[in-house]
């Protein structure tokens, strides 16, 4: 437009007698018309590139797999297999793990025997996996048929055929349905796969994309005397959660969230985040998964770089500008030993659910990025209520302030997972409409009773440290 004002407004004998001038003008209009209709197709396709998350379930096991603390130790008793001074420390540990007493445990556990077999391990994944699908496709209405991208992640159970594959056969997916299975990747998974699914879905239009995030406790207690791998079995215990994703145009009507960034960080080129947590023999060639003292300094040195990549992602101007201005002062004057300013990422997000980990973890978090215990409600409710369901974990905590009534239209929800590797995963997403509890959320029926008021425990000093 602006190019034909500028031709019309030319003197006469300028357009008649300058044939160049004339060709140039015209090729101008040309290319400009040519970035328009550039511009306009590519705006087109980045709007159906959009990933929704149309919903999502967590499997709520029966009454009947409902574990005080109380009675696992009296089963660890019965069983046999732990020393006086090993149980002694296991109940220490237990009590100030940060779980309540109404987790669940895998069924192989409620007997007076430990003695699992792989039909055991694979009805405990089949449990969590079939039922969080079950309702997720009941909640959505969406056919098994109509399913494209299939994605399920299991840290350490592995299975042959794949979960993926079971998946596939009892829902009858469509045979170009494209499957991943993700093994040993521990917590951060299943924020993994959700960066996975969103790649996916740049370049498969119309499709849906399913992620199912869980893991198996059956054939994993550690039934030897090392310290450092009772991990397992002091806060792992059984739970899944089942993912609908979108980049259907017309989904965005009836999503809950959008999705607006996925950062993913790994240094396991490192030797200390490679070995703080490692699935191997002990002594006496019993396997289990060890976790050692360097594990929070891994972690932090994995988060770090997560949070400083979303930073520049999600931070205002003002937040990214203090800190600038204090890494400068810190550069270039040592001597006044100006404090590091962590940025205050409240002004950018709504709800703050990090994997539940464990206390330690939890309670080091806190600490380093100023959140207050309101931040952290979610987190330590589901670690109380649920225990560490490992990937699946922060699809409770969304379904937490969910069932409490505080996710309103246009709240950013922040996830961020860690786990072995090590590895830092955070997802931001941004709520479609006011989300509120449903018959399907986990926490429907008790969610009044919450939050709980926690007891102040002291730390245990060799919790991380593997024993001598």
């Amino acid at each position: 437009m602006f190019m034909f004002i500028f031709i019309t407004n030319l003197p006469e004998s300028h357009i008649h007698h300058d044939s160049n001038t004339i060709i140039f003008l015209t090729l101008m209009i040309i290319c400009l018309l040519i970035m328009l209709l550039y511009v306009f197709i590519m705006n087109k396709k980045t709007s159906c590139k959009e990933t929704y998350l149309i919903d999502f379930a967590c499997y709520k096991p029966p009454v009947s797999q409902q574990c005080t603390k109380e009675f696992t130790m009296k089963q660890a008793r019965i069983n046999g297999y732990f020393t006086e001074e090993t149980l002694d420390f296991m109940e220490k540990t237990l009590e100030r793990s940060g779980l309540g007493d109404s987790t669940y445990l895998a069924e192989i556990f409620l007997g007076k025997t430990y003695n699992p077999s792989i039909r055991d391990s694979r009805r405990e994944v089949e449990m969590a996996v079939f039922g969080s699908i079950d309702m997720l496709l009941a909640k959505t209405g969406v056919r098994s048929q109509d399913i494209g991208i299939l994605i399920v992640n299991c840290c350490i159970y592995n299975t042959v055929p794949s979960l993926s594959a079971i998946v596939v056969h009892r829902y009858k997916l469509p045979e170009n349905v494209i499957t991943y299975n993700l093994v040993g990747m521990g917590c951060s998974a299943g924020l993994l796969a959700i960066g996975l699914a969103k790649q996916l879905l740049q370049v498969h239009r119309n499709s849906y994309a399913l992620i199912v995030s869980t893991e198996s406790i059956t054939e994993n207690c550690y039934t030897g005397q090392d310290r450092s791998k009772f991990l397992i079995n002091c806060l792992f215990r059984v739970g899944g959660a089942a993912i609908l994703l979108s980049n259907r145009r017309s989904d965005h009507r009836v999503a809950k969230y959008r999705l607006l960034h996925a950062v993913h960080t790994n240094t396991a080129s490192s030797d200390r985040s490679y070995n703080c947590i490692l699935r191997e023999e002990d002594k006496t060639g019993i396997v289990g998964i060890s976790v050692n003292k360097d594990l929070l300094a891994a972690a932090i040195a994995t988060i770090k770089p997560n949070l400083t990549t979303l930073g520049r992602l999600i931070l205002p101007a003002t937040e990214k500008l203090h800190y600038l201005i204090n890494y400068i002062g810190r550069k270039h004057f040592p001597t006044m030993k100006i404090k590091p300013y962590i940025p205050d990422y409240t002004v950018a997000v709504d709800h703050f659910l990090p994997h539940v980990g464990g206390k330690p973890v939890l309670d080091e978090l806190q600490r380093t990025l100023g959140f207050t215990d309101t931040d952290m409600e979610a987190s330590r409710m589901t670690l109380y209520r649920f225990g560490n369901t490992s990937s699946s974990s922060i699809w409770y905590e969304l379904a937490y302030v969910e069932a409490k009534g505080r996710v309103k239209k246009g709240d950013r929800v922040w996830q961020i997972a860690f786990g072995s590797g090590f590895k830092c995963c955070s997802v931001i997403w941004r709520a479609m409409k006011t989300v509120g509890r449903d018959d399907e959320n986990p926490w429907t029926d008790e969610i009044d009773e919450f939050p709980v008021t926690l007891q102040d425990c002291e730390p245990i000093p060799v919790f991380f440290e593997p024993s001598q």
